[in-house]
């Protein structure tokens, strides 16, 4: 075999590679342009909702995050917040306590992390008598319609929910900007596609809501690092659809230096290919037989993160002619995706970080081996560092 017909078979295997999330941006960006959120219901019923903080050590984000809750409106309905204290050695349960937060100390440092937390905390309360459950991170804070938001997604029927999840100040740097545009396609113009296409809009692990029927069918049980994406799969081959909460949002702290955000992308994309290995089968095998609505999570899972999938399209056009045309078609499928992203939810800083897209690529692919080290069967969870809020600069 000469060299340009390796080129040719190079550049085929790039397309397949590819495929699936070319088809898979194309559609939920322009099904996203559709969308429209589902109208509040006049007189929705009242319910008892559990909102659960798991939280690791994180006595210095909790009163923020529980303060939030105490702000947001409830309405009729019965809410208790509930901290899950995992494995803590500092004051996490003591300044929940006292903001009148209910605690669920856990201790079991052989099985860590936010999927054996949350486990345990719902099998506990599914003992008692909630309707619902509503999970958000320690270092989170929400707006005042959070709870309403949910409850009125509840009422109008719906088994799961997930809101914006996005970060706070994201100005801060161009390379944040891009972090936080790939955010905004991944986090609220992909799941608006997929609702609008009548598909699960996806778990994001942070400002998720489950109701009582739904893991009583569906238990939550701890996987890889990776949960809330596994268990997203789960809900999908059951048959559950997730609905997405548009007009409300969660705010975590966002990653200001370096080593921060190489430990959280790595964790988030290392798990994602665990995930990707464990799951793409089972999915294929399911849609086989006939479940044809697992096909948009198949093709989710097999869609490369937005910087990968850049890499291949470009690679592939270096191959041969045929690849060339692909990459040019691929391409403006992503232009179309990021820009339809910036025009509907972002602002013009986007646009000019868009400048150093480049430069943000180079970056991630540099920590390709370090995402790799998190894709191992046997990979833990590493929580990501905590950092201070930055003030905000005065005018």
């Amino acid at each position: 075999m000469n060299l340009s017909a390796i080129w040719e078979v190079i550049g085929v295997l790039i397309a397949l590679a590819t495929l699936p999330g070319t088809l898979e941006l194309f559609a939920l960006t322009t099904a996203s342009l559709f969308w429209k959120s589902p109208q509040t219901p006049e007189e929705p019923p009242v319910l008892k909702i559990a909102i659960l903080i798991p939280a690791h050590n994180e006595e210095s984000n909790i009163q923020e995050c529980l303060r939030s809750l105490l702000t947001s409106e409830t309405g009729l309905n019965q809410v208790q917040i509930v901290v899950i204290a995992d494995n803590c050695t500092d004051q996490t349960s003591r300044k929940a306590t006292e903001l009148g937060a209910r605690v669920l100390n856990r201790t079991d440092p052989e099985n860590r992390g936010k999927g054996h937390a949350l486990s345990y905390a719902f099998q506990k309360l599914l003992t008692e008598q909630f309707n619902a459950f509503i999970v958000i991170d320690a270092d989170t804070t929400v707006e005042n319609n959070f709870i309403q938001s949910f409850s009125s997604l509840f009422s109008k029927g719906a088994d799961a929910i997930q809101c914006r999840n996005l970060p706070v100040a994201p100005e801060e740097s161009p390379r944040n900007r891009l972090m936080n545009l790939a955010l905004l396609a991944f986090n609220v113009t992909r799941p608006r596609g997929r609702n609008k296409l009548g598909f699960s809009s996806g778990i994001f692990g942070n400002g998720f809501g489950l109701s009582r029927r739904t893991l009583e069918s569906v238990p939550y049980h701890p996987g890889s690092i990776a949960e809330d994406l596994e268990y997203h799969i789960s809900l999908v081959r059951n048959g559950i659809m997730v609905m997405f909460a548009d007009d409300t949002t969660v705010r975590s702290l966002f990653p200001h230096d370096e080593k921060t955000a190489s430990v959280q992308r790595s964790r988030w994309e290392g798990g994602r290919f665990r995930v990707m290995i464990n799951c793409v089968p089972t999915l294929i095998k399911d849609f086989l037989k006939g479940k044809v609505f697992c096909l948009e999570s198949l093709f989710d899972l097999l869609t490369l993160p937005l910087v990968f999938h850049v890499a291949l399209i470009v690679l592939a056009a270096l191959t041969s002619k045929w690849g060339r045309l692909y990459s040019y078609c691929a391409l403006c499928v992503v232009v179309f995706h990021v820009f339809s992203t910036i025009i509907t939810s972002g602002s013009r800083q986007d646009f000019k970080a868009m400048m150093v897209a480049p430069i943000y690529i180079i970056w991630k692919i540099a920590k390709l081996p370090l995402i790799l080290k998190t894709t191992g069967k046997n990979a833990t969870w590493v929580r990501t560092p905590r950092q201070e809020k930055r003030k905000e600069k005065k005018p």
